[in-house]
């Protein structure tokens, strides 16, 4: 029998939240999304944000391919395989040279680092990658347990001799991961040299290389190193159709070694089952339609080419020698670095966005390094114009000019302050 007098003083005790885990504890939210609720609004010109341009989006083909599916049957709308419907994976494993029983089908390539660091690593694994880092591989790697190690990085990429240095010291990392092309941030490109390099020391001391290549196909110049699964097999390469179609379907992939890929699955199939069968659908009808995405890929490289250009072109004209900045061959961002001393773009950031314009200070890159003199900036979905505007209201407030925003740049529109 349950006594009344029991269930009183249950009653009477405090009630209080769980505290979170010791995983939610190693992460921090995203400075960058938190930004971009703070800047979207009208009057600041956005060079801070990530997102693709969506004035570039197939929506007209999307809508046909959404008919057609729908028109062929209801398996669209059903239950699918964790590893991805086949017909997609059979179309990514030709793009990557490999059978199709490698490729796992994910949503976004952030579940596949997601997917990745829970499967590899276990509690204070060493992770080695480049300083300032892509801020969703620092939180996917924090939260699965990972203890990162900063390694430098310069133009043209990760500074793989300072591995090795630290791999001839006796120091084993678990996995190191790597943007070989158009590093988010610095926009810096993996040398070929070093690509080969990295892959030897991957073979000769055993450690996962975790390849994130989600800008690939938005090179328009310069040369891109080889797949580093082409050099090793100790690779996971990691793709998204975000770039190239649009984010919103969230479908991204995972190419893993014979022996990993079983894990991999099992780990995707305890977090959410399987992609949406629909948005895989979408983005196999758009991939494998005949001449789209040739086409469709040559109207996104021109257009970042010489979104690119502009962006470069004004920096240089307002700051002159005041600011570093390398163009990229590619990618959706460039990184600056100002040569003024005691600069810090982290301290700078409210009053750039009063002056109306927004970035993202380095510190947000940081894995150990402040990266207090340096930003990045998104040319990406900004119009030329105010991508001229934003870098003259940027050196206003850099350079002490203090000049009011000129009246009537940056009307509404969601696109334009992304």
């Amino acid at each position: 029998m349950v006594h009344l007098c029991h269930i009183g003083l249950a009653m009477d005790q405090p009630v209080t939240t769980p505290a979170p885990s010791r995983a939610v504890r190693r992460i921090t939210s995203s400075a960058i999304r938190e930004l971009l609720a703070l800047v979207d609004r009208p009057g600041v010109i956005s060079l801070a944000g990530g997102l693709p341009s969506a004035r570039h989006f197939p929506v007209e083909e999307t809508l046909v391919a959404v008919d057609e599916l729908l028109r062929g049957g209801r398996g669209a709308l059903q239950y699918s395989s964790t590893e991805g419907i086949p017909a997609l994976r059979e179309w990514i494993a030709a793009r990557h040279g490999v059978r199709p029983e490698r490729v796992i089908v994910t949503h976004g390539s952030q579940q596949a680092l997601d997917i990745v660091a829970r499967a590899v690593l276990d509690h204070d694994d060493p992770v080695a990658l480049a300083d300032p880092g892509y801020v969703g591989a620092i939180q996917a790697m924090r939260l699965g347990g990972g203890s990162l190690v900063a390694l430098p990085a310069d133009e043209d990429g990760l500074a793989v001799e300072a591995l090795a240095e630290r791999l001839g010291a006796g120091w084993r990392p678990r996995l190191v991961y790597v943007v070989p092309n158009f590093h988010n941030p610095t926009g810096a490109t993996l040398s070929a040299a070093r690509a080969r390099r990295l892959a030897h020391l991957a073979d000769l001391y055993g450690f996962l290389v975790v390849e994130d290549d989600p800008y690939a196909e938005i090179r328009f110049s310069g040369h891109a190193p080889p797949p580093l699964a082409t050099l090793t097999d100790r690779v996971v390469s990691i793709g998204t159709i975000s770039k190239v179609l649009f984010p919103g379907l969230r479908v991204g992939w995972m190419v893993a070694p014979d022996s990993l890929a079983p894990s991999l699955a099992l780990v995707k199939q305890a977090v959410d089952l399987h992609t949406s069968t629909l948005a895989q659908g979408i983005a196999l009808h758009l991939l494998t339609r005949p001449g789209f995405l040739t086409d469709h890929v040559t109207v996104l490289r021109a257009h970042y080419h010489h979104q690119a250009r502009v962006l470069c072109g004004a920096l240089t004209t307002e700051f002159g020698a005041d600011l570093e900045v390398t163009p990229p061959d590619g990618g959706l961002f460039l990184w600056a670095r100002l040569r003024r001393p005691g600069i810090d773009t982290e301290a700078l950031l409210p009053r750039a966005i009063d002056s109306g314009v927004a970035y993202v200070p380095g510190s947000a890159f940081s894995v150990s390094a402040p990266h207090r003199a340096s930003l990045r900036l998104s040319y990406a979905t900004v119009s030329p114009e105010d991508l001229a505007e934003g870098a003259r209201r940027l050196a206003s407030v850099v350079l002490g000019r203090h000049e009011r925003p000129t009246a009537g740049t940056a009307p509404g529109g969601t696109d334009r302050y992304h």
